[in-house]
């Protein structure tokens, strides 16, 4: 004990104590844990600028750029209808990704020779283009979680899927802003470089709109507070994100993210936004010659005629919405869409369980009056693509549980069949206990 007590820390010149213990390393070398801590730190702050040296700059990670028609063409691959959103989606993306193209050959504009081809092309301007973050507004179950996805498929870039709602201010009960993130790094082990080039997908964004414009003793922490806290993220700034997610604390180690070649795409449902939109369309109808089917035509999907004041006018801040100018809205998805979805894109809902029954040697086939079953219980439901998951689910659990074992060579599934599942999981008495 008299030994180690007199073990004093060879940089700073520490004691051995409970507080501070002291690691007699080998003979004549002894530190403490905190000069310790301050070694490893400082290690793998240089071996990462080491790294990042060896890693030469631009975006030669990334395939090459697709353009704005090769965009829209894969989208078409996967998700039915909402051409303007697909549209929309297709030009703020090759902007962006044109964008980061730009700013890396500026970088190498140091090259003597590169500098001289800049000036012969007149590349060497001073206008900085800003990011296009995209606000998508539709209802649940149009394909704004989708559309996201496989542009992020189609680049190859990291993509992280993050809800709103579990976010608060710094240091109340939830998750801090910074921690949106932390899904990011990890889905690319932590590669901080290629982090700074991926998308995230804030959904529910609508969830986080002011709750009330009226003054209150309390705190707005899951509303305005969050979106105040975005701003940051959205515009571009070095923030510091917790590795593991989370709180931030004090003692803990935080990776330095840069935003502002991050692109940021929100969704939302903005659930009662149309009588919003509404009422601003009937401030500029004057006179008496109101057109019917005009008028039949904008209720059937007020959605479309969405703009800046209407987000205004749900909560959201004047700040947010402009570092999100890129808004386009989703329709909702009318009978014939839903068929088509159930059958045309890749992943394909149908084409899923020929799949599961081809790999037990069995041939299934839906006729087109089950899948019309399917999407008419559907619509009952105002459900969206979202609901034929669930109601596709129901009719196949008994035939998924009885095949392998029936050792038949076909399965069909008609109306009838569909009809008979879904009275048996009770489905009208639910629909008739939600309109009680």
């Amino acid at each position: 004990m008299a030994k180690k007590s007199s073990l004093r820390c060879n940089m700073c010149g520490a004691t051995d104590s409970k507080s501070t213990p002291v690691v007699e390393i080998f003979d004549g070398l002894a530190l403490c844990t905190d000069c310790i801590g301050f070694i490893d730190r400082a290690r793998d702050a240089a071996v990462g600028h080491q790294q990042n040296e060896e890693k030469p700059s631009g975006v030669h990670e990334l395939k090459e750029i697709p353009t704005p028609h090769e965009i829209k063409d894969y989208l078409d691959q996967y998700v039915i209808g909402q051409e303007e959103a697909k549209k929309y989606l297709s030009v703020a993306v090759y902007n962006h990704y044109k964008r980061i193209a730009r700013e890396a050959a500026k970088d190498k504009t140091a090259d003597k020779k590169a500098l001289k081809h800049a000036i012969a092309e007149g590349n060497t301007d001073d206008v900085e283009i800003e990011k296009s973050n995209i606000i998508m507004v539709g209802p649940t179950g149009t394909g704004k979680t989708l559309l996201a996805k496989s542009i992020a498929r189609l680049l190859d870039v990291p993509f992280a899927i993050v809800d709103a709602t579990v976010l608060t201010e710094a240091g109340y009960v939830g998750e801090d802003i910074e921690s949106l993130l932390t899904r990011l790094l990890q889905n690319c082990d932590y590669d901080v470089e290629r982090a700074e080039k991926g998308i995230v997908f804030i959904d529910e964004i609508d969830k986080i709109a002011r709750k009330s414009d009226n003054p209150s003793i309390t705190r707005d922490v899951s509303g305005e507070g969050v979106q105040q806290g975005l701003l940051k993220l959205l515009e571009g700034s070095t923030v510091l994100v917790p590795p593991n997610g989370g709180r931030k604390h004090p003692d803990q180690k935080m990776i330095a993210v840069d935003t502002k070649n991050i692109l940021f795409i929100c969704g939302g449902a903005f659930d009662g936004i149309e009588r919003k939109i509404a009422s601003r369309l009937n401030t500029h109808v004057v006179g008496y010659g109101k057109d019917e089917s005009m008028k039949k035509k904008q209720r059937a999907n007020m959605m479309r005629y969405v703009l800046p004041q209407d987000l205004k006018s749900f909560g959201l801040i004047p700040e947010i919405i402009g570092r999100l100018p890129v808004l386009t809205a989703l329709d909702p998805l009318d009978r014939e869409a839903l068929l088509r979805i159930l059958t045309e894109p890749k992943n394909a809902l149908t084409r899923q369980y020929h799949k599961l029954f081809e790999i037990d040697g069995v041939e299934l086939e839906f006729t087109q009056d089950a899948l019309e079953a399917i999407v008419d219980k559907a619509i009952e439901y105002k459900l969206g693509a979202r609901g034929l998951r669930s109601i596709v689910e129901t009719v196949m659990v008994d035939a998924m549980y009885d095949v392998p074992s029936l050792k038949v060579d076909k399965f069909t599934v008609d109306a009838d069949y569909v009809r008979e599942k879904l009275d048996k999981a009770n489905f009208d008495k639910v629909k008739l206990a939600d309109n009680a």
